[in-house]
């Protein structure tokens, strides 16, 4: 087997972390292949000595790897993502912070569920993902065009809101008066969606959401929509650029600028264990079921 390890900050605890990782997947005869500045930074903090193979950019990284370890929050599975893209490698998310929807194996199971992945015992959860293209064209969406949790559109360098012009397979659905809008997959929907009233959608789910940050029709709701849809938005407003993001990926881009977003033409493949669903992660994260009036 041969596995690739990435992390993107370096925690309190990434070198007990790390050190479980390595040492198990040793043990194992796997082949460990670290991303470069990841492994830079442990090297630097003496937490790994061996000079490990490595890899910097998407190319590097073969679909033949039998899986990725992420080793940080559900921020560092976003940037994991930019480097499997379409390889099929599936995620396997260690959690280094606080509780996350993708990032959800604990310090405390990492060997026992790594032990199910060495014999396959364990669940492929398949997350759709956006992708945009924008008229004009920009640079910074040209290579790096899609998100697994949400595209979004908002307002820059000003306090007045901005109205968005909203299409859904050519067809007008409305104009949002807002601070923005953000357009999530299943997977985004607790994400940025959520914390602007969007609904919580389960990973399998053929839906996208559609929701207003800030809207100031009070009417304006967050709207569930097929994941064939394609939707167009046309920004206006009283300053010259808007920003969109794809996932953490932000760009300011002038206000005659049209943004056609779309269903990616592939899959993440997330690994998932019986031990840790979504159902349960989702019901420790939002303590369903918890009494907190005591």
């Amino acid at each position: 087997m041969k596995i690739a390890v990435f992390g993107q900050y370096y925690q309190n605890n990434t070198a007990e972390i790390v050190s479980k990782v390595v040492d198990f997947l040793e043990t194992n005869g796997i082949s460990i292949v670290f991303e470069r500045s990841f492994l830079a930074s442990l090297q630097e903090k003496n937490i790994v000595s061996q000079n490990y193979t490595s890899f910097s950019n998407a190319s590097e990284l073969d679909p033949d790897f039998d899986a990725l370890i992420s080793i940080g929050g559900d921020g560092t599975i976003l940037k994991a993502a930019t480097f499997i893209r379409d390889k099929n490698i599936p995620i396997i998310g260690i959690n280094a912070g606080r509780l996350g929807f993708l990032a959800t194996v604990q310090y405390e199971n990492i060997e026992a569920l790594l032990q199910k992945v060495l014999v396959k015992d364990y669940i492929i959860s398949k997350r759709s993902l956006l992708c945009i293209r924008t008229v004009p064209e920009y640079e910074n969406f040209k290579d790096l065009d899609f998100a697994l949790n949400e595209v979004s559109v908002a307002r820059k360098d000003t306090t007045s809101m901005i109205t968005i012009d909203t299409m859904l397979n050519n067809e007008h659905l409305t104009s949002y008066w807002a601070d923005g809008l953000i357009v999530s997959t299943p997977t985004g929907s607790t994400g940025y969606s959520l914390s602007c009233g969007g609904p919580v959608l389960t990973p399998e789910v053929a839906s996208f959401v559609v929701t207003p940050m800030a809207p100031h029709n009070l009417n304006a709701r967050p709207l569930v929509i097929t994941d064939d849809t394609e939707i167009t938005l046309k920004v206006s407003g009283r300053e010259e650029q808007f920003l969109i993001s794809l996932d953490s990926r932000i760009a300011a881009v002038s206000m005659d600028t049209t943004v056609l977003i779309k269903k990616a033409p592939f899959t993440l493949s997330v690994i998932e264990f019986k031990e840790e669903t979504f159902l349960s992660t989702i019901r420790k994260k939002l303590l369903w079921g918890a009494d907190k009036r005591n």
